[in-house]
């Protein structure tokens, strides 16, 4: 049997430099996505930790991961309730703080991060007023942030799509200031699947420690499951914050272990 295809449930993960990390994955209800971030996580080699909405413990994570899905059903609008969630105001906190937590909002999330003024701008319905789910190319505008430091700049990547609420939209000085600031962290190639302006995936706030895209990254993480023959493109953007955590591309042994800081 080919060892190129990983056994379904099979995590397993040589020690690293980069073990130990412990990455949260926060749960809203209506949140669908969460299990299969902390699949990705643990997938990358770090420890998945679940962290509740209503709870106010990062737990000592070193990174946070708002996965995709409906909380509260998208009532009022998408993200709009959960950004008042105790959970919320803690990550924002540490997001915030001079320690600057890297945070990936996926989606449901990137709205969260949005409505949580994280990150600038708003989404709305797609332009065609229809879900969509396919497998999307992507461009990478941006590889210096947290999330992205694995990518090439300007590599093309594909990675899942799904939403009904996925069109970025923001006023021209917002938007240009994202161009100038290279803030644009993700592109869509060949087709604005949502009517979002400048063709806007994802974006960065200007530290660069909080990403937020729409398409799902988790759902790409392994050989045969992946939505192409490789599948894997979106495993480089949770083993690019292990690398980030261990203060970029290291040599093996000169890293004493991660520091948990986050409560």
């Amino acid at each position: 049997m080919s060892t190129e295809l990983p056994l379904i449930g099979d995590y397993s993960t040589p020690s690293t430099e980069l073990s130990g990390a412990r990455i949260g994955v926060v749960t809203f209800p209506g949140t669908l996505d969460d299990r299969d971030a902390a699949r990705a996580v643990r997938a990358a080699g770090a420890e998945a930790v679940s962290l509740w909405h209503a709870d106010t413990d990062l737990q000592d994570v070193d990174a946070v991961v708002i996965p995709g899905g409906f909380s509260y059903g998208d009532y009022l609008r998408a993200g709009a309730i959960s950004r008042f969630a105790p959970m919320m105001a803690k990550i924002a906190d540490a997001a915030n703080s001079e320690a600057k937590l890297p945070v990936l909002g996926i989606c449901n999330g990137f709205q969260i991060l949005t409505e949580s003024h994280l990150l600038p701008g708003s989404m709305i319905k797609n332009d065609h007023l229809k879900f969509i789910c396919r497998d999307q190319l992507l461009r990478v505008e941006n590889n210096q942030t947290a999330w992205t430091n694995g990518f090439e700049a300007g590599q093309e990547i594909t990675i899942v799509l799904k939403n009904q609420d996925g069109q970025y939209v923001a006023d021209e000085k917002v938007l240009d200031e994202l161009e100038a600031e290279n803030r644009i962290a993700f592109s869509y190639v060949g087709w604005n699947p949502n009517g979002s302006r400048r063709s806007i995936a994802g974006i960065s706030n200007k530290a660069g420690n909080v990403v937020g895209l729409m398409p799902h990254p988790e759902h790409a993480i392994e050989v045969g499951f992946g939505p192409d023959a490789r599948g894997t493109d979106g495993l480089t953007f949770f083993t690019s914050v292990l690398t980030h955590l261990v203060g970029g591309k290291s040599e093996p042994g000169s890293h004493q272990g991660i520091q948990h800081r986050y409560r």
